[in-house]
Parts: structure tokens; C-alpha cells; sequence
């Protein structure tokens, strides 16, 4: 390799490189080897943007999420109904399940140690992503007058979080997680009632 290299190119290469493997071998089984032999670096090259394997494969699962999580700000950005917003979020959860994002979730479930160990404890947590994730619609829905205007918008933002990670991962015969009409008639039944109505002392 020479100095003429584009090190942002190469720092794509890798991370690509990586996810590749991790889809293809989990995190244990991976090795900096492969990624690097995958990206077409030496390995001397990788360890000059990436210092082990934790610090690539880190950088990885953060890039994997800040994707999802845009992609389903994507998603939302055009639903202004707050029921309609927490079925397709319930829609795009299960669907990563089953898409190329998913994965970072498989990654979650299989190896959680390893998870916890390349990412680093502020992203492992899917209850505090997701908390945080939908705290900006939960402010738009009280700023609609959809919910009370004394909502705990945190407080709120972790319930609906709880509510649609039951919703997106325990299933029952009456329930499909990618029928949003059915989604957002839960909500509105359900949860929207219960933001409507002033905060309990």
C-alpha cells in the first residue's frame, strides 16, 4: 500500500469488509485476517486505521445501527398520526428481524457478551435506543394535542418503547406484528388512551 491511498476509502472498505464476515461468521469467529483479506489490506494497513478487533468491529456495529435507526426516522418521518407512527415502527422492527439490518439484532441475541464487549456499553441497550429514538415523536404527538400535554416525555418515551418491543417480538395467533392497520388499532385503543389522560400523582 502506498500513501497515495484514500484512507476514508479504505476505512469503508473495512467496515464493509467486516460486516461481510461478521453476516457470514458471528463475532467470535471472525478474525482480523479474514476482514482484512476481505477488504484486500494487509493487515498491517487495518491496524493503522483500527487498533484491535474490538475497536473495528465496534465501529461497525455503530455504523449498522446509526443506518437502522435512520432508516426508520425514514420511515416515520411522514406519518403524522401517532398510532399510525407505532405501527410502522412496530412493522419496521420486525421486518430488520428478516432484512439486511437485521444484523445487528441477531448479533444482540447470539453472542450478547461479544456484543457488549465491540460496541461498548452506550449502545448495547435496545430499551435505551429505542427509548431515545422515540422521545422526538412522543414531543410532536403532545405538540399535536394527540397526548396529554403534561406527559413525562421521558417517562412515556421508555413505556411506548416497552410496549412496542412486547409488541415486535412476543406474538400470539391474534396478533401480526406486519399488519399495521391492526397495529394502530391496538395503539389507539390501548396506548393513545393512556397518554391522553393527565399524569397520576
Amino acid at each position: 500500500m502506498t500513501d497515495s491511498v484514500d484512507t476514508r476509502s479504505v476505512r469503508e472498505r473495512l467496515l464493509d469488509a467486516a460486516e461481510e464476515c461478521l453476516a457470514a461468521k458471528g463475532i467470535r469467529a471472525t478474525t482480523v485476517l479474514e476482514i482484512a483479506e476481505t477488504a484486500g489490506v494487509s493487515r498491517a494497513w487495518l491496524y493503522r486505521h483500527f487498533p484491535d478487533k474490538s475497536t473495528l468491529l465496534g465501529a461497525t456495529i455503530v455504523r449498522m445501527g446509526d443506518a437502522f435507526w435512520a432508516d426508520a426516522h425514514r420511515t416515520l418521518s411522514n406519518i403524522t398520526d401517532f398510532d399510525a407512527q407505532m405501527a410502522a415502527g412496530v412493522a419496521h422492527g420486525h421486518n430488520a428481524y428478516d432484512a439486511p439490518g437485521a444484523l445487528m439484532m441477531t448479533l444482540r441475541t447470539n453472542e450478547p457478551e461479544e456484543f457488549a464487549a465491540c460496541a461498548g456499553v452506550g449502545v448495547v441497550g435496545l430499551l435505551p435506543d429505542l427509548t431515545a429514538f422515540w422521545r422526538s415523536y412522543v414531543v410532536a404527538a403532545r405538540d399535536r394535542g394527540q397526548i396529554h400535554p403534561d406527559t413525562d416525555i421521558d417517562e412515556a418515551s421508555e413505556w411506548i418503547a416497552r410496549v412496542l418491543i412486547n409488541l415486535t417480538t412476543i406474538h400470539s395467533q391474534n396478533f401480526d406484528p406486519e399488519d399495521q392497520v391492526w397495529v394502530a388499532r391496538y395503539c389507539r385503543r390501548y396506548v393513545i388512551p393512556a397518554l391522553q389522560v393527565a399524569p397520576a400523582q
